[in-house]
């Protein structure tokens, strides 16, 4: 990394497409401070943003309306400005038939792939060479349901993530308790369902993150405040589950309580999650033969409905979302022990719900 480059972290809200809901920020590495360079409107609930870095570049979804009324979903791609953080509308395209929630570019740098939790499907979405969104390609509406009368009696797909070597891809339906393990024909422009893997019934799987080894996955349930570990499988493009940990205190009895997030540290010894209900932040030490997680701490997100959080890529700091307080939170990650220090640093922010640190 060269010393020209500074820790930039973008952001995506909830916000009416007359307000800003794209946002830059510095983050300043010794105090753990966010001073915002720029913001961006003219984009509807673009709530989750991924961004190309070696190319300057943002994608964030939106959701748009169909001539009939219908919510559907755009991919947008912006420019980040490296020297000033500011940002600039590249172009837009229609994407995937229901809202989105997620969205996630492949390693080839190819395609984009968009969720949604609201219609269960999944899309892929081309990229240009000069990385502006192209057309929707493929889209695959998932079936089935799961063990929670209300939360789970239809498909919501949540997120995708791709595995190590970019072979596979993880798309994880909290509605059906199940992970969607697809490749894609590159040749075809299409998913190819791959594999599948059920979750425990009543788990609500979420976010995914994979150990630095490419051993291990790691999936947050968001119905059951729960994470489990998976045995990935590389050759084979299959999870194999190995063990469940609660994501709350023993004897936990306060409000209802959802998880969001969750990642693993950069040397694989550490795994982070959110609670939503809890609010807190939970750590846990990984075994590194094993896979299996171990409690070290609940930490306050400093806030109120924790939706995501980042670690820095140094892994020296933490930034988490509080979507209900409207703030953006800072905190030191301790090296050794993996434990969380609240660094005083608290940004307000409209509805927060996704934060991507990266250098530029």
């Amino acid at each position: 990394m060269s010393e020209s480059k500074r820790l930039l972290v973008l952001a995506g809200s909830y916000a009416e497409a007359e307000n800003e809901g794209i946002y830059a920020y510095e983050l300043n590495e010794d105090t753990g401070s966010l001073s915002k360079l720029d913001g961006i409107a003219g984009v509807k609930n673009p709530t989750f943003v991924n961004v190309d870095a070696e190319g300057n570049k943002l994608y964030a979804i939106g959701e748009t309306a169909s001539a009939e009324g219908n919510k559907m979903s755009e991919a947008v791609a912006l420019s980040i400005d490296p020297s000033t953080g500011k940002l600039t509308l590249l172009n837009r395209n229609d994407s995937i038939s229901a809202p989105p929630c997620h969205i996630q570019r492949d390693p080839s740098g190819k395609y984009l792939i968009l969720s949604s939790y609201h219609g269960g499907l999944v899309g892929l979405q081309a990229l240009t060479d000069n990385g502006e969104v192209g057309a929707l390609l493929d889209e695959k509406k998932h079936k089935g349901q799961g063990a929670h009368p209300e939360r789970q009696d239809k498909p919501h797909v949540h997120s995708a993530f791709f595995s190590p070597d970019g072979k596979y891809m993880m798309v994880q339906d909290l509605g059906a308790d199940n992970i969607a393990i697809y490749s894609i024909d590159a040749d075809k422009n299409e998913l190819v369902l791959h594999s599948e893997t059920k979750t425990h019934p009543g788990a609500g799987p979420r976010h995914l993150a994979f150990h630095p080894n490419g051993q291990f996955a790691y999936v947050i349930n968001e119905v059951d405040s729960s994470i489990t570990s998976f045995q990935y499988d590389a050759a084979a493009g299959t999870l194999t589950e190995l063990s469940t940990v609660s994501t709350l205190p023993d004897g936990y009895d306060g409000k209802e309580n959802t998880t969001a997030e969750i990642t693993v540290s950069n040397d694989g010894r550490y795994v982070y999650g959110s609670n939503r209900g809890h609010d807190s932040i939970v750590v846990f030490a990984v075994d590194a033969d094993k896979g299996h997680l171990t409690l070290v701490e609940h930490v306050s997100a400093e806030g109120e409905h924790p939706r995501h959080f980042a670690l820095t890529p140094n892994g020296k700091l933490l930034i988490a979302a509080n979507r209900d307080t409207n703030n953006l939170v800072t905190f030191t990650v301790d090296q050794e022990s993996g434990r969380l220090k609240y660094t005083g640093h608290s940004t307000g922010v409209s509805k927060p719900v996704c934060v991507k640190p990266v250098y530029l």
